[in-house]
């Protein structure tokens, strides 16, 4: 069984009266090691997808399972603390914290689990070596360049060996230079970690690094002839 599974996902709102449908029957299995971009107009929908696959959001209507748990069965203690443990987010902005240095940076998500030890802290270390700053553990982020921050950020969502890796628009504000090798560490990292990668993006040169894109448009999936996509 693929250890993401979303089936037919709806998202409304209600806005002035009017219903909203965002989402309308969205679905996709994926499973460890594999990534997929997901590409299409502002407005679509695609931030929300990333949003209900994480347990940030739940769904109008549809489910999701994360290696076989619905998340939004959880009581909200229980689902703050499987998502710490299973989900990594990559925003676009990077959100570290700007008197932390990269290593403190990479361990918050530990603290909410335990108290960082020596095995938490060899691992954050081997994270940003991974993402090649080693020699860059002990500066703050107004120390780091926007690319430099983003790896960071990239670690700091890895550091809990999570099932699942979502990320929106993770080099919407990168230069190109640095857009390129954060989208090289993106697509490899993950999948050296065995790790499921999701990844909403407007840039093509990042899309076309993964294994599989879809488009989402008007809350719908259209795939691309080799792309095989569950209704």
């Amino acid at each position: 069984m693929p250890d993401l599974v979303a089936h037919q996902l709806t998202k409304e709102y209600q806005s002035a009266g009017e219903r909203l449908q965002i989402l309308r029957g969205v679905s996709l299995e994926m499973s460890a090691g594999e990534n997929l971009a997901i590409l299409g107009p502002s407005g679509a929908g695609k931030s929300t997808l990333l949003h209900i696959l994480g347990g940030l959001d739940s769904p109008t209507a549809g489910t999701v399972r994360l290696r076989g748990v619905d998340p939004f069965e959880l009581a909200v203690r229980k689902l703050a603390e499987f998502r710490n443990k299973n989900v990594g987010f990559i925003f676009q902005d990077h959100y570290l914290l700007p008197q932390l240095s990269a290593l403190e940076n990479v361990l918050i998500p530990v603290l909410a689990q335990q108290r960082v030890g020596p095995e938490s802290t060899a691992r954050a270390e081997r994270l940003l070596a991974a993402v090649g700053l080693e020699h860059r553990m002990s500066h703050r982020p107004g120390e780091l360049s926007g690319g430099e921050r983003q790896r960071v950020a990239v670690a700091r969502a890895l550091i809990m060996n999570p099932i699942l890796l979502l990320a929106d628009e993770p080099t919407g504000s990168l230069d190109s230079v640095s857009a390129q090798a954060v989208g090289e560490i993106l697509c490899d990292l993950p999948k050296q970690e065995n790790t499921i990668l999701v990844c909403v993006t407007h840039s093509e040169a990042l899309a076309s690094r993964f294994q599989k894109r879809v488009f989402l448009k008007n809350g719908t999936f259209v795939a691309e002839p080799q792309v095989s996509v569950t209704t």
